[in-house]
C-alpha cells in the first residue's frame, strides 16, 4: 500500500507531493510554508523520513531545510548543486528506502536542462516504477524552461531536456505517473500544463520532447521562452544558502499617520483588494496587487527588491494569506499592516482616490483623440494580435518605464483585468489620468476595435 498526496501552489503555479506507505513518506520540493506538508503528514498518520529536492529552485524559497530540520529527515539535494548547508548529495541511480514494509524505494534520475545537476526521483513499488516525480524535467505537454541559469549554457541545457525527457521515457513503464513541479502556472515551465494529470505513456504521445527530433524541439523551445520575473535572481542564492525559517507572526498594524509616512519616504504600501473595490476608493499613492491572483509573482517581480512594503487588506485572514505567499517568494516580512474600512486608511478629513473602470465596448465608442491605449501584456500575448494605434508596456517594465507613456487620459489593458489594475494604480500614483479596462481582450475586435498582428 502506497499513497501520493498533492499540495498545491496556485499562487506561483507549482505543486509539491507528500509519498509513503503507511509509517514514513518523502516530502518533494516541498514550499516554504512547511506546516502544510507537517499537517498533510499527521493526516495521514506517518513521519516525514526524507525531504528531496529536484534542483535549486528559481521561481520560489524552498522549505526544504526547514522542514528536514523540523522532522529529523534526511535532506536529499543533487549532489551537483552548489549549497552551504549540510544535506545527503544525491547522485544518478541512488536508491533510498522510503517504507520498507510498504516495498517503496525512491530512485534518482539524473535529468538534466531545467538545471545542469536537475534530479527526477522515480517511486518504486515493490521493484517497479508507480510514479516519477519531474521537478521542472519532463512536464504534462511541456518541459521546464533552460534559460534560468545562465545564458551560455541555455543552448546546451534545451538540448539536455530532450535527452532527459526521453531517459524517462525509456526507462520507465508507460503507466508511471509523471508528476512534476511547474507547469501550472510557474514562469519555469516552457509552456502551461495541457492537462491535470499525466503519464509516461500519455507524454510519449503527446509531448514535443519525445515526438520531435532535438533540432526541431530545441529551435521551437528557444522561440517560445517568455519574459523571466525579476525576482528569479534572488531565489537561486537565497536556496543556496539555506533559507532561514519563516515567520508569520502578523505585521505590526499600522494608522492612517504611518501610512502616509510611508508613502511619503517612498516605500510601497500595497491594496490587496479586489480591483473593482480599489478603484472605487483607495489610499492614494498606493498600488493595487489583488491578492486573488498570483500575488507573489507580480509584486515580487515589480517592487525595487528589499523596499519595504505595508499591506492593506479587507479582513485579517485576506492578510495572513497574502504574507503567507509573499515569504514564499522571499518578501518575508511586511513592514506594517492595516484591515477593515479603507476610510480608515486615510487622514480624518481626507477623500480616497478613484479612477474609472470600463469595458473594450465603452473604448470602441470613445473619440481616440487625446486619448493613449496602453497594452500591458507581454511580448508573447501582444505577438498573437493587439489594438491598432496602442502603446505597448510590459506590466513588469511600467514602473521604471511611466515616463513613456504619453499624454492624455490613458486607458489600459491587459488579457482579462489584473494586470490591467496594476498598471492602472502604478499612473494613478504618478498623478496620470486614467481608465482601468476590465474585460476580456478576446472581446477587443467583437467590440468593434481594429485588432492587428504584427
Amino acid at each position: 500500500m502506497f499513497f501520493v498526496d498533492t499540495i498545491e501552489v496556485p499562487g506561483l503555479g507549482n505543486r509539491s507531493y507528500l509519498a509513503g506507505g503507511e509509517r514514513t513518506a518523502v516530502a518533494v520540493d516541498p514550499p516554504r510554508d512547511v506546516d502544510r506538508m507537517i499537517a498533510a503528514a499527521a493526516r495521514r498518520g506517518v513521519r516525514i523520513s526524507h525531504v528531496v529536492e529536484t534542483h535549486l529552485h528559481n521561481d520560489y524559497v524552498t522549505g526544504g531545510p526547514e522542514l528536514a530540520r523540523l522532522t529529523g529527515a534526511a535532506y536529499l539535494v543533487p549532489a551537483g548543486a552548489r549549497v552551504s548547508f549540510e544535506r545527503v548529495p544525491v547522485r544518478d541511480g541512488d536508491r533510498h528506502e522510503i517504507d520498507t514494509a510498504a516495498g517503496l524505494v525512491l530512485r534518482a534520475l539524473a535529468t538534466p536542462g531545467h538545471t545542469p545537476h536537475h534530479t527526477s526521483y522515480a517511486l518504486e513499488h515493490d521493484g517497479s516504477a508507480v510514479a516519477v516525480f519531474t521537478g521542472g524535467s519532463l512536464l504534462i505537454g511541456t518541459v521546464g524552461r533552460p534559460d534560468l541559469v545562465e545564458p551560455r549554457l541555455t543552448q546546451d541545457l534545451a538540448r539536455a531536456q530532450h535527452a532527459s525527457a526521453r531517459r524517462l521515457a525509456a526507462e520507465l513503464p508507460d503507466e508511471t505517473q509523471v508528476l512534476p513541479t511547474h507547469g501550472f502556472g510557474s514562469f519555469c515551465a516552457s509552456g502551461q500544463a495541457s492537462g491535470d494529470a499525466t503519464t509516461i505513456g500519455k507524454e510519449k504521445a503527446a509531448n514535443e520532447a519525445l515526438v520531435q527530433d532535438v533540432d526541431t524541439f530545441v529551435a521551437g523551445l528557444l522561440a517560445s521562452l517568455d519574459d523571466v520575473p525579476a525576482y528569479y535572481t534572488h531565489m537561486g542564492p537565497a536556496n543556496a544558502g539555506g533559507p532561514a525559517p519563516l515567520d508569520l507572526t502578523p505585521p505590526a498594524v499600522a494608522d492612517a499617520d504611518e501610512i502616509a509616512a510611508r508613502l511619503a519616504a517612498g516605500e510601497w504600501v500595497v491594496d490587496l483588494r479586489h480591483r473593482v473595490a480599489f478603484a472605487e476608493g483607495h489610499v492614494a499613492g498606493s498600488f493595487n496587487f489583488d491578492a486573488s491572483g498570483q500575488l507573489g509573482v507580480y509584486l515580487a517581480w515589480l517592487i525595487p527588491w528589499g523596499k519595504p512594503v505595508t499591506l492593506l487588506a479587507e479582513s485579517p485572514d485576506q492578510l495572513a494569506a497574502a504574507q503567507r505567499e509573499l515569504a514564499r517568494v522571499g518578501i518575508e516580512r511586511p513592514a506594517a499592516a492595516a484591515t477593515g474600512d479603507p476610510a480608515r486608511w486615510v487622514p480624518e478629513g481626507t477623500a480616497l482616490a478613484a479612477f474609472p473602470r470600463a469595458t473594450f465596448a465603452d473604448l470602441a465608442g470613445r473619440s481616440r483623440d487625446g486619448l493613449v491605449v496602453l497594452d500591458v501584456r507581454r511580448d508573447s500575448e501582444r505577438a498573437g494580435g493587439f489594438i491598432d494605434g496602442s502603446v505597448h508596456i510590459p506590466v513588469h517594465t511600467l514602473r521604471l518605464r511611466l515616463h513613456e507613456v504619453p499624454a492624455g487620459q490613458v486607458w489600459v489593458h491587459c488579457a482579462g483585468g489584473m494586470r490591467a489594475a496594476i498598471a492602472a494604480s502604478l499612473l494613478d500614483a504618478e498623478g496620470r489620468d486614467v481608465v482601468a479596462v476590465d474585460d476580456s481582450f478576446d472581446s477587443a475586435e467583437r467590440a468593434g476595435l481594429a485588432v492587428r498582428t504584427p
